[in-house]
């Protein structure tokens, strides 16, 4: 059978959005083929904001989620690996699901080279703080 996280996933970005609510996804940064800024990642996770207005060519699939945002006005290509997500929530009211780590798949580990990331020394300072997620039941 295959894994309900994607379908949760998008489900749960038409609710929150539906709802007037800015989605939020906590991703694990470390995970294989996850590309997103790391000089924004904290401890091995990144929170994006996914809402409609914050992101450009938003695709959700059963793999990935794939979108193009901003990081300090500086425009990045970002690609989501399904597993990588840790969490989906509105900033708002913290209501969203947290889903247990996935360790990677056979294969998974084998990274391609990321020409969105800068090279070490100039990344941008990161942010502090954690978000408080609230788990519905």
């Amino acid at each position: 059978m295959n894994s309900s996280r994607p379908y949760l996933v998008r489900a749960l970005y038409e609710w929150i959005v539906d709802n007037d609510c800015t989605p939020h996804m906590l991703v694990n940064s470390d995970y294989p083929k996850v590309q997103v800024p790391q000089g924004f990642a904290s401890d091995g996770q990144i929170v994006l904001n996914v809402s409609p207005t914050a992101v450009r060519q938003l695709h959700m699939d059963n793999e990935a989620v794939s979108f193009e945002g901003r990081f300090g006005g500086v425009p990045h290509t970002l690609y989501v690996p399904i597993s990588a997500i840790l969490g989906i929530y509105a900033r708002e009211n913290g209501q969203g699901m947290v889903f247990e780590q996935e360790e990677p798949l056979e294969g998974d580990d084998e990274l391609e080279p990321d020409d969105d990331v800068p090279p070490p020394g100039t990344e941008p300072p990161r942010p502090t703080g954690r978000p408080s997620l609230k788990v519905v039941k």
